[in-house]
């Protein structure tokens, strides 16, 4: 992975637009990759699925709580990336209360199959979702890559450790 590009895809996205007004004042809006890696250092992490354990508990939290360590070093932004939906995603970062961390929906599973970490979940019934990393981009390059270990489909297990905040802070 290490000094490859991130995959080019198209990502549908749901931002806030007061001109709307209502309740749920959101419109579709569509995303690239360069949007996203362009021109900044970044970490993206991406995990299993949103309102999950370790990923509610753990993983999105403690990015959310170390952002200013990330930017101390030099990191303009981080994403999270899971293969949900873009209102799922919203709904996920408004009740982590998420104010720092940018998540990105991967609704089909496109950037996640191009990059190489798709896997299949059926054994939890989740379908196709992502395996377990993070990575640090710069312009769109892949500096560092941290994966779980043991990737495969219907793994019986959620390994946690290579992709957390804390590793990645510490290999910087």
């Amino acid at each position: 992975m290490l000094n490859r590009k991130v995959p080019e895809v198209i990502f549908k996205t749901r931002v806030r637009d007061e001109s709307i007004g209502g309740d749920n004042p959101y419109k579709w809006e569509e995303k690239t990759s360069s949007d996203y890696f362009s021109n900044k250092k970044v970490v993206l992490f991406s995990l299993p699925g949103a309102f999950t354990p370790t990923c509610s508990t753990y993983q999105l939290p403690d990015f959310e709580n170390l952002f200013s360590d990330f930017n101390a070093v030099g990191v303009e932004a981080i994403y999270c990336m899971s293969v949900n939906d873009a209102f799922v995603m919203n709904a996920w970062g408004k009740q982590q209360n998420i104010k720092n961390i940018d998540l990105i929906p991967d609704g089909s599973g496109e950037f996640t199959r191009k990059i190489g970490m798709l896997v299949n979940k059926d054994n939890l019934g989740f379908g196709m979702r992502s395996w377990r990393y993070a990575a640090v981009v710069n312009d769109g390059t892949i500096e560092a890559w941290f994966e779980e270990p043991g990737f495969n489909d219907n793994h019986g297990e959620d390994p946690y450790g290579e992709s957390s905040p804390q590793n990645v802070l510490k290999n910087i």
